[in-house]
């Protein structure tokens, strides 16, 4: 059995960590430009924007507190009504053959604590912020590790903070070990379950694999999921018809078709909106998505 939202929530996630800036002249860098893609990507419809932070002279991702402060604060002196739902990936980054780091070049190992890597969001307080659960080989020499422990410190600062954490599941053990944690009240009720689909040795990024993750849920689950690269826009589609909310941006997929390069992230939000409303569906506004994830008003 399916039960669809009466309204679908479009997060936009506006540049990302893996993404390179060298294969699109549009990938926004400073705190302004991100800042500034957000908001037209919430003007376009996204009730949250997901963000990461890089630095402005060597475009990489960041850790800072001042870039994240900054992209933060222009956003929400432009508009208080968007979800802000900030990163906490950085910092679980082994690379083989490379020292460990907690300071250090994108080259190297960076394996941080779990007080280092939800420092920003105990200063800002965002809406959402994700919380990864992957453990899994990523290129050739890259290893993501998110031990148990380290999450379930995360998971503790991050709700103290009065943040909510959107469960980020990349395969179906990431999913056990997050259902273990909401059945022994370790994740505060109700959960955010996102899906990300596609990923290499993760989830297949097919319909029949988002339609077994969301089955593991609860019938009346708060979930979404997205897909990345070509299967972006496929995989919106896919989620609004088994019920889940969507998600887009440029830190997923660079094109807006075929061979042609999204010039903003407002563009990719733009369609996904297009999809779903072609499907029959209706987008929630970020005061209805509040409601919706229930988030703190």
């Amino acid at each position: 059995m399916i039960l669809r939202p009466n309204k679908t929530v479009v997060t936009c996630a506006v540049t990302g960590g893996v993404t390179d800036p060298d294969s699109t002249p549009y990938l926004p860098i400073t705190p302004e430009q991100i800042g500034t893609s957000a908001l037209e990507a919430a003007d376009a419809g996204a009730a949250v924007v997901h963000l990461h932070v890089r630095d402005p002279e060597t475009r990489r991702p960041s850790t800072s507190l001042a870039l994240y402060e900054e992209t933060f604060n222009f956003i929400k002196s432009r508009n208080s009504e968007v979800i802000i739902n900030l990163t906490t990936g950085p910092g679980a980054h082994f690379v083989i053959g490379n020292p460990i780091l907690h300071r250090g070049h994108d080259h190297m190992s960076k394996l941080y604590p779990a007080k280092m890597r939800v420092q920003h969001i105990e200063q800002l307080k965002p809406d959402i912020c994700s919380v990864d659960f992957n453990t899994m080989n990523q290129g050739d020499n890259n290893v993501r590790i998110n031990h148990k422990n380290i999450v379930k410190e995360m998971i503790r600062l991050i709700q103290a903070s009065g943040t909510k954490p959107e469960l980020e599941l990349f395969d179906s053990g990431d999913l056990r070990l997050a259902q273990e944690y909401v059945a022994a009240g370790i994740i505060e009720s109700p959960p955010l379950w996102q899906f990300a689909m596609g990923i290499k040795y993760g989830w297949d990024h097919t319909v029949e694999a988002v339609d077994y993750a969301r089955r593991q849920l609860p019938l009346d689950a708060c979930w979404s999921a997205f897909g990345i690269s070509k299967e972006e826009m496929p995989m919106v589609a896919a989620t609004w018809l088994l019920g889940g909310h969507v998600r887009c941006g440029l830190e997923d997929n660079i094109y807006i078709e075929k061979g042609v390069l999204a010039k903003t992230n407002a563009e990719l939000v733009e369609k996904t909106v297009r999809i779903v409303k072609d499907l029959g569906g209706s987008i929630a506004s970020p005061a209805e998505a509040r409601v919706i994830y229930g988030l703190q008003t």
